[in-house]
């Protein structure tokens, strides 16, 4: 049975309704097997990059609030470690004067006790010396004078 007939590339007739009920069973089979599953893991696709996407917002916004805390800490750390050199300073600063003080007196005690020797020293050789000068002074007068004097 011919439905129509004329000379064309394409005759419609009872193999083309058989080839487009093929046609809409392929399509029918093929978005079935291919398609919808294609589909499903594109759109698992899409969604494992917005929850990755996600993901690393959260990350930036964890690491900013460490970095934030890294140097709200370091700054805490740093006045503490000003204050702990201010004060070894201090305390060394008192230990120096304390220092500077013990030599100072160790240093007047010295000087004392060496003046005191020094004072001890002169008086011994002002007695040396006048026992020599009288000494002297009667050999001088003796020569001047020419005669033993007695003492």
């Amino acid at each position: 049975m011919q439905i129509i007939s004329n000379i064309a590339l394409i005759s419609i007739n009872e193999t083309f309704i058989v080839q487009i009920i093929s046609f809409l069973i392929f399509l029918y089979i093929i978005n079935r097997i291919m398609f919808k599953p294609l589909r499903s893991v594109m759109t698992d696709r899409e969604n494992h990059i917005k929850r990755i996407q996600q993901d690393i917002v959260t990350a930036d916004n964890k690491l900013a609030a460490l970095a934030d805390q890294i140097r709200a800490h370091e700054s805490a750390v740093r006045s503490e470690a000003f204050a702990q050199k201010a004060s070894l300073e201090e305390a060394g600063g008192r230990r120096a004067e304390e220092i500077f003080t013990d030599t100072r007196k160790e240093i007047e005690a010295a000087r004392d006790r060496a003046q005191i020797e020094v004072d001890a020293q002169l008086i011994e050789a002002k007695k040396h010396i006048k026992e020599e000068s009288e000494i002297l002074m009667l050999s001088v007068m003796e020569k001047v004078l020419n005669r033993r004097l007695n003492p």
